[in-house]
């Protein structure tokens, strides 16, 4: 690797974690809306909404400024892949915390919904794993991306708690039937950043061993199949 381009990803990669640090705040901030009633910590994640698609961008055309010029092959080339992918995954997850936001308005409608007691923990657990899968990133840690993504099965299982507490308060109060549909689309929505935290993991051990994980354990498909 030359110096020059060892100089470019660095200063990609300090991009990119200063992207990770905001996103993680915005989830954090859509916790609070949400699991403590703050109307308050909306606008933050609102406001950093927009920097996020900038800063998403401006990553992109970095990388591909670094694709052009440096021409990178190997394991360089891997980098900026996974440094493409890893950014794309961040943006979603800062999509998804303002999704939640938009869930959280209307259940100021509702004080009487009671918010679930799993919603808190999968929030904590969701932030935990983008925080770990960055970490995993930096060091270029197999072993952690692994961990990220066998906790899969643990958001899952929190979400189907959450959706049996719903379920139970709609069915014995209809006047919060819309209400608990809203809490169980930000559940959802929380479930759905763990999922991107996973991509995240399984991009790290593609830039690390060259190994594409995703789809490992799902069923395969047309010739291969059938044989």
């Amino acid at each position: 690797m030359s110096k020059h381009l060892m100089r470019d990803l660095e200063a990609l990669e300090r991009m990119l974690l200063e992207l990770s640090s905001r996103v993680e705040q915005m989830v954090q901030q859509a916790s609070r809306a949400l699991v403590h009633r703050d109307p308050a910590a909306i606008a933050p994640v609102l406001e950093s909404e927009n920097w996020v698609d900038v800063q998403e961008v401006v990553i992109e055309e970095e990388c591909l400024k670094i694709l052009a010029l440096h021409q990178p092959v190997a394991s360089d080339l891997r980098r900026v892949t996974t440094l493409l992918k890893i950014n794309n995954e961040l943006e979603r997850i800062a999509d998804l915390a303002v999704n939640i936001c938009e869930r959280t308005r209307p259940l100021d409608e509702w004080p009487d919904l009671p918010v679930p007691a799993a919603l808190p923990r999968m929030f904590d657990r969701s932030v935990q794993l983008v925080r770990d899968a960055l970490d995993a990133f930096v060091r270029a840690d197999v072993a952690a991306a692994r961990r990220v993504m066998s906790a899969d099965e643990e958001i899952d299982a929190m979400n189907r708690e959450v959706i049996a507490e719903l379920q139970e308060v709609m069915q014995e109060r209809h006047d919060l039937v819309a209400a608990a549909l809203h809490c169980f689309s930000a559940s959802r929505h929380v479930e759905r950043i763990a999922d991107h935290a996973t991509n995240i993991a399984e991009d790290i051990i593609y830039l690390v061993d060259g190994e594409i994980a995703r789809h490992q354990h799902e069923p395969e498909h047309g010739l291969n199949a059938a044989s």
